[in-house]
C-alpha cells in the first residue's frame, strides 16, 4: 500500500480530506495511548535497544539497525536482533538462518539483518528477547517495536525521514503517525533524522520545536562495491516504503534509468513479476536493480539478473549515543 499524498501537506493547513478523517486519527492515537498503558512490560536482564518510528512507512529503520549492529560488534558485543518478521510465517522464536529461510517465512528485513548478526524472529517479542538472552546476547536491538507495551526498552531511538519529517502531524487515517508526536517523543531517548543538508535544514525548521530529546542526524550512502553506475542504463525497481528516495540515488550515480517501478512496500516478487520485468528491461536496452532489502525476496533463480545497490547510514555523531552505551554498561 503507497501512502496517500494528503499524509504529507502542510501540517498548518491540512488537506481536506486529513480535516475529514481527523477524527478517527484521534481515535486512532487514544486507542495506541490505551494499549501502551496496559499490562507490565518484561524486562531483560541484559540492554534492549528499541529502532522504533512514529510514522508508518519507511524512514531508514533498517539502515539504522544495520548501522548499530557494526558499532556494537565492533565494541566486540554479542548483538543479536529480535523483530517480528513482518510479512512471514514463522511465529518463533526461531533463529533466522539464510541457508534455509527465506522471506516467505520470515519477511525481508530479518533475512537481510541475519547477514550481519543473530536475528530472531518472534511475533511475541518478549519471547523473542528471552530466546536472544539465552543464546548469550549481549545487547539486544528490538528492530520496530517502539509501539510494543509487551517489552521494557532502556533506549529508544525514533527515525525519520528528514526530507517527509512527520506529514501533516496526524494520526492514521489522516496522517502517517502512530501516535502524535509528543507521545511519542514523551518515551523516547533520541531523535534520528536522515537525509541531506537540505532536507536536515527544513526538518529543524519545520519540527525542532516539537523535539525536546536529543536529535541525531545522519545519511544513507551508496555502499562502494567497485560497480560504475555512470551512464548504465537501467530499469530499476523498488518495494520500499519510499522508492523514489532509490531512484533519486541511482540518478546521484549516474545511472540512466529507462523506466522506474515502484512497488508496494514488502510486494512479493514472484516469478511472473521478475519475467515481465525482465521483458521490460530488454526491450529497453537496460540491467534490473534494485534495493538490498528488495533483493533478498527475489526468486533464486532469478538473482543473478538483478544487481543490487546496498546502501549504509552515515551517522554525523556517535558520541551521543556512546555516552548512551557507556551508561548501559556497554
Amino acid at each position: 500500500m503507497r501512502a496517500p499524498s494528503f499524509w504529507h501537506t502542510s501540517p498548518d493547513q491540512p488537506a481536506l480530506r486529513a480535516q475529514f478523517l481527523r477524527p478517527l486519527g484521534a481515535l486512532y492515537a487514544a486507542v495506541t495511548a490505551f494499549r501502551l498503558k496496559r499490562g507490565l512490560a518484561y524486562r531483560s536482564d541484559i540492554p534492549v535497544i528499541c529502532v522504533g518510528n512514529i510514522n508508518a512507512g519507511g524512514t531508514g529503520k533498517t539502515p539504522t539497525v544495520i548501522a548499530l549492529v557494526q558499532h556494537l560488534l565492533a565494541r566486540k558485543l554479542a548483538v543479536h536482533v529480535v523483530s517480528r518478521g513482518h510479512g512471514g510465517r514463522l511465529t518463533g522464536p526461531v533463529l533466522i538462518d539464510e541457508r534455509i529461510h527465506g522471506a516467505a517465512d520470515c519477511g525481508d528485513e530479518p533475512l537481510l539483518l541475519a547477514g550481519f548478526t543473530s536475528v530472531w524472529v518472534a511475533r511475541d517479542r518478549a519471547k523473542g528477547v528471552r530466546a536472544a538472552a539465552e543464546a548469550g546476547a549481549q545487547v539486544i536491538i528490538l528492530d520496530d517495536g517502539f509501539q510494543n507495551p509487551g517489552i521494557a526498552k532502556d533506549l529508544s531511538i525514533v527515525v525519520v525521514d528528514a526530507a517527509r519529517g512527520f506529514g501533516n502531524g496526524l494520526c492514521l487515517p489522516a496522517g502517517p503517525l502512530r501516535e502524535p508526536i509528543s507521545a511519542g517523543l514523551a518515551r523516547a531517548d533520541f531523535v534520528l533524522s536522515i537525509g541531506p543538508d537540505a532536507a536536515q535544514a527544513e526538518f529543524t525548521e519545520r519540527w525542532g520545536l516539537a523535539i525536546t530529546i536529543p536529535h541525531l542526524t545522519g545519511v544513507l550512502e551508496p555502499l562502494p562495491t567497485g560497480m560504475d553506475w555512470k551512464d548504465l542504463r537501467v530499469l530499476a525497481f523498488a518495494g520500499i516504503g519510499h522508492p523514489d528516495k532509490f531512484f533519486s540515488t541511482l540518478r546521484d550515480l549516474g545511472a540512466d534509468i529507462a523506466h522506474s517501478v515502484a512497488l508496494d512496500d514488502h510486494q512479493p516478487l514472484s516469478t511472473t513479476l521478475l519475467r515481465r520485468l525482465e521483458g521490460q528491461a530488454a526491450d529497453l536496452g537496460a540491467q534490473l536493480v534494485t534495493t538490498e532489502k528488495d533483493a533478498v525476496r527475489l526468486p533464486e533463480a532469478l538473482r543473478s539478473n538483478v544487481l543490487t545497490l546496498p546502501v549504509r547510514l552515515a551517522l554525523r555523531d556517535w558520541s551521543p549515543l556512546d555516552k548512551a552505551f557507556c551508561k548501559l554498561g556497554l
